[in-house]
This record gives C-alpha cells, structure tokens and sequence, in this order.
C-alpha cells in the first residue's frame, strides 16, 4: 500500500477488494455516460464489473484503489493487450476517476503504483490506449510517468455524436526488451487466459 498526504486527509493508494465494488462501478458508471475516455456506451452493473477484476486478479496482475476518508476516489489495473501468448509481457492500463478527483493528482499515484506492481508482477511493456486526443489529463499523465508517443487511430469511436481518436503511449517495464524474459516471475511466464470482454481505455487526469 501506498500512503501520500496532503493538506487535508492522506490518501491511500491501495489494492482493491470486493467490498469496492459498488464505488468501483458508480465511477466507471459516471465515466460511460459522461465521458470519452471510454468507448463503452451501456453502463454494465455490479456483477460484471465484479467480473472484469476477478479476471485481472486471476492473471496476478494488480487492481488497484485510491481512497481518502473511507471514500474511493479512483481505479486502477493493468491487464494483457491481447489474449495471444507472445502478448503475455505487454500490459495495457486503465484508470478512472471520480468527478471530485480530477486535478488532484489522483490518476497520476495510481499510475505510478501500477507501474511499479506490473514491474514486480514481470511485465516489460506497458501501453495506454487513450480514448479521444482531447483527453488531454490523460495524455500529461502518461507524460509525465515516461510514456511516448506511438500513434494516434484517427475517427476510432462514434460517441455522443462525434468522431473520437485514440491514442496510443507506452513505456518500457523493468529491463524492457534487453534481455530476454527467461527470469520473469510466473505470474508473467502464465499463458494469458482468453481475451477480456471489452477493451480496456486510460482516461485518467
């Protein structure tokens, strides 16, 4: 666990658990309806959302939560780009935030905790896939945490009547590509169960 303090309450940065469900999922509710970090459209319930972090935890990778005062501000995983083998030591991650912790640093802890567990956990890549070039939170985020710029998919989405992009960042994890994985832990060197059900977005600020 992580702990920052502030002005105010200290927050926590924090592995999630089950009882996180229903704050984990009033966020990313919010994030569906309201914004354009995600390309989801239909806000899935509880049931599911408690699915998708089995499915993280199954493969040993990290689900984390940002709490201050007993309140869960943000989210945060990493999870296998693709279910194909080769894959299986390139992460993707996805943050979400509530609407009150925008601009407070938030996403920027989450992320820097995730990177460190993925390097643990013996991933070397580690991609964003960052719904809309507007998101410019996100983007500084990812900037400032060593991403580089790899690409933008132009006219990726169609949500809220408007063409949205999506762009692509990614950092090195631990020894990247300079030697070979063969000293990886078993949580990176596990074939990579099938493919999540929906694709995983970083809209994080």
């Amino acid at each position: 666990m992580t702990t920052t303090t502030s002005s105010s309450s200290p927050l926590l940065i924090r592995p999630s658990l089950e009882g996180d469900i229903a704050a984990i999922q009033q966020i990313y509710e919010h994030a569906v309806l309201h914004g354009t970090g995600t390309f989801e459209t239909d806000v899935p319930d509880r049931a599911e959302m408690g699915r998708r972090r089995t499915e993280v935890l199954s493969r040993s990778l990290p689900y984390l939560i940002a709490e201050r005062d007993g309140q869960v501000l943000g989210f945060a995983y990493a999870n296998y780009f693709r279910p194909r083998l080769a894959y299986r030591y390139f992460v993707e991650d996805s943050i979400y935030l509530s609407p009150q912790a925008q601009g407070q640093g938030v996403g920027r802890l989450l992320l820097a905790e995730l990177i460190a567990r993925c390097e643990a956990a013996g991933a070397r890549q580690m991609v964003a896939v960052i719904g809309d070039s507007q998101n410019l939170g996100s983007i500084g985020v990812h900037r400032s945490h060593g991403f580089e710029d790899i690409g933008v998919m132009k006219a990726a989405g169609w949500k809220f009547g408007k063409w949205l992009d999506v762009v692509l960042m990614q950092r090195q994890l631990g020894q990247g590509d300079t030697s070979s994985p063969t000293g990886a832990t078993p949580a990176a060197a596990a074939t990579p169960p099938s493919a999540p059900s929906t694709p995983a977005e970083t809209p994080a600020a």
